[in-house]
């Protein structure tokens, strides 16, 4: 069973009451139940479970990965599916996911009648909230894919540890961000009793790198507290070398 119909299966499983029995993987028998009230309660499901936003992530990447459909099968059933996505989860900006819940009861097909939308806005540190929309006249949608999250590129190490051997001062700034041009990655310099420190990293992925170049011109990187990176901590700052956690 795949990782989708294992989330569908945990926020289904709330809607079991009296008549609603599991019938295959990913689908739920509703009959005797209100089609209107199942959908309500799946889409109430799905806000929980895509709750508190603590990862940069953009819209498409969330409606590939973490909004579940449900399998088919001969008995009814609640089905989701992404119909549109835009924005994505980061500082100020906000992420929207429309998906329609189709509730098929036996030996019938969705119709509109038994289809309901829902618009879910995701903000970063905030909780999903969600509204109901109407439903768009799109039979066969789009699927979404999952493009990887951002992060810092594997040779980060090697281009802080460069920007940091050709800067000074004045140019420590300029020069990092230079080295990490990405939307989305933070950069934040210092200089410290000649010390030139630099932190840069993807904060709600809590990927930080931290380096120094010494007086002698030395550089080497700076161990930190994984806890850190926390909300609400230190974040990926350059405070993590002038004013370490104790």
């Amino acid at each position: 069973m795949g990782s989708k119909q294992a989330m569908f299966l945990g926020w289904a499983a709330a809607l079991v009451t009296a008549g609603v029995a599991l019938a295959g993987c990913g689908t739920i028998s509703l009959e005797g139940e209100n089609p209107a009230s199942e959908a309500e309660q799946a889409a109430k499901r799905l806000n929980d479970d895509l709750g508190y936003r603590d990862r940069l992530r953009e819209a498409e990447y969330i409606a590939a990965t973490e909004v579940p459909t449900a399998a088919q099968g001969s008995d009814s059933e609640v089905s989701a599916t992404p119909l549109a996505w835009s924005g994505r989860v980061f500082a100020d900006e906000k992420a929207t996911i429309d998906v329609r819940f189709a509730v098929r009861t036996r030996d019938s097909e969705p119709t509109d009648g038994t289809t309901w939308c829902y618009r879910y806005t995701l903000e970063l540190y905030r909780y999903t909230s969600y509204d109901e929309i109407d439903c768009p006249a799109v039979a066969s949608p789009p699927a979404p894919s999952a493009s990887p999250p951002l992060k810092l590129p594997d040779d980060a190490p090697a281009r802080l540890a460069a920007a940091l051997r050709d800067a000074t001062p004045e140019t420590l700034a300029d020069r990092v961000r230079t080295a990490f041009p990405q939307d989305g990655i933070g950069v934040d310099t210092v200089t410290d009793k000649g010390t030139l420190v630099a932190a840069v990293g993807v904060a709600a992925e809590r990927d930080c790198l931290v380096m120094i170049r010494k007086p002698d011109g030395k550089t080497m990187p700076v161990a930190f507290r994984p806890v850190q990176l926390e909300p609400g901590e230190t974040g990926c700052r350059t405070s993590l070398y002038t004013h370490p956690a104790q």
